[in-house]
């Protein structure tokens, strides 16, 4: 069983910064691609990030490509999301996921964190 947190969410103004953690339990943490996932009220979860267990291969979602970046220290069992000039419409719970596929839909992972509100104030 793996347990993930993810913390580093807030409120932040349009064109601010965020930088989100997912921190798991277990060490064999480098064995497992990490996605975030968010959803915004009355709204499907969407696909934002992946990386790759191993490496730095990572997938970015079209709508964030270019102001969100995805990173992982295997040391330290944790995948970062780096999110730059935030808008409105990125308001939504941000979740990370852990599997071992590459997906981009939910269902490709078996383990969820809880969840962090971001919310971007215009």
């Amino acid at each position: 069983q793996v347990q993930l947190v993810e913390s580093g969410g807030g409120l932040v103004q349009a064109g601010g910064s965020l930088r989100l953690s997912c921190a798991a339990s277990t060490r064999t943490f480098s064995t497992y691609a990490v996605g975030w996932f968010r959803q915004a009220s009355g709204k499907e979860r969407e696909f934002v990030a992946v990386i790759k267990g191993y490496g730095s291969v990572t997938s970015i979602a079209d709508s964030v490509k270019g102001r969100f970046t995805i990173s992982r220290d295997n040391a330290k069992t944790t995948v970062y999301l780096q999110m730059s000039s935030l808008k409105p419409e990125d308001t939504a719970v941000y979740y990370c996921a852990a599997g071992f596929g590459w997906a981009v839909v939910p269902s490709g992972y078996d383990y969820w964190g809880q969840g962090t509100q971001v919310t971007v104030s215009s």
